[in-house]
């Protein structure tokens, strides 16, 4: 028996592949944080695959591309990546063309529907359960009955509570926990921080989890989920997250930024190393 060869995160190849979280990251209570546009307009001209993702399954990418546009930033529909995305691709990996009851707005109904899925109240295999603005109880309750009858239990994403103008709102995460309460099932959370999300994300941009990076504002949500995803991760200290929080992980992110901003650099510097090395071109070859 031999032993296992271990490589330091720094012998990976260079960065040629990005994953961004939206809210933190690029933008702050719908205004684009200072370098954001900067930091897109690079990846475009140097012609580098990327996502943008969001845990949200309220709205569509059409409809978040708007939003965005409106906060002063660009970016095209199919650049970003939903935890309704990740979860239609979830359902049709598992059981393809069935039939889900489903508790959500139109991002997750229309990932759903453009996956094949059938949205119904008859007999349905999977409850499917996301963000929505007003939960009704009529509508729980009927989710209720059907984990009693036997379907599977799935929702787009944990979290707990969600921001508004008036404060803090109840979120999946909670909702999941009342439904969790009455049945005694759990569902199966497919947003961060699953790496199953991320992974997702990759196969879209059909490259490789060695020459991709994830740039995040959370250690428990999108650090975690980018490990798990074999990512290198970079912290940006533009969100929910201070420095001295760090210490209090049991996992670090690969590097540690200010803000979106200082990551222009970094793609820069990965690029030109990936052009000297010459695997710049096979991740291109790959995004085709």
């Amino acid at each position: 028996m031999t032993d296992a060869q271990i490589f330091s995160l720094d012998e990976m190849p260079p960065i040629t592949s990005w994953l961004s979280d939206m809210d933190g990251v690029l933008v702050r209570e719908e205004h684009a944080i200072d370098g954001a546009q900067e930091f897109l307009d690079t990846l475009h001209e140097l012609e580098l695959p990327f996502l943008v993702f969001t845990n949200n399954s309220i709205y569509t990418p059409r409809d978040l591309s708007a939003r965005l546009e409106h906060s002063g930033l660009r970016v095209p529909e199919e650049r970003i990546w939903t935890s309704a995305l990740a979860t239609a691709a979830f359902l049709t990996q598992q059981s393809p063309n069935s039939s889900a009851y489903v508790i959500g707005e139109a991002g997750l109904t229309t990932a759903l529907h453009e996956a094949g899925y059938v949205m119904t109240e008859n007999n349905p295999e999977y409850v499917v359960l996301g963000e929505t603005r007003s939960y009704d109880f009529n509508a729980i309750t009927r989710a209720v009955r059907f984990i009693e009858a036997g379907a599977k239990f799935i929702a787009t994403n944990p979290d707990t509570t969600g921001p508004s103008d008036d404060g803090i709102l109840p979120a999946t995460g909670s909702v999941a926990a009342m439904i969790t309460k009455a049945t005694g099932r759990k569902p199966y959370f497919v947003g961060k921080p699953n790496s199953i999300m991320l992974r997702a994300g990759l196969n879209k941009l059909g490259v490789h989890s060695e020459v991709t990076a994830l740039i995040g504002d959370r250690l428990d949500t999108d650090v975690q989920a980018g490990i798990e995803a074999g990512l290198r991760t970079f912290l940006v200290l533009s969100g929910s997250t201070k420095k001295e929080d760090i210490k209090n992980f049991p996992f670090r992110p690969y590097g540690t930024k200010d803000s979106i901003a200082d990551m222009i650099e970094v793609v820069k510097e990965n690029y030109e190393r990936a052009k000297e090395e010459g695997t710049l071109e096979v991740t291109k070859k790959e995004e085709k």
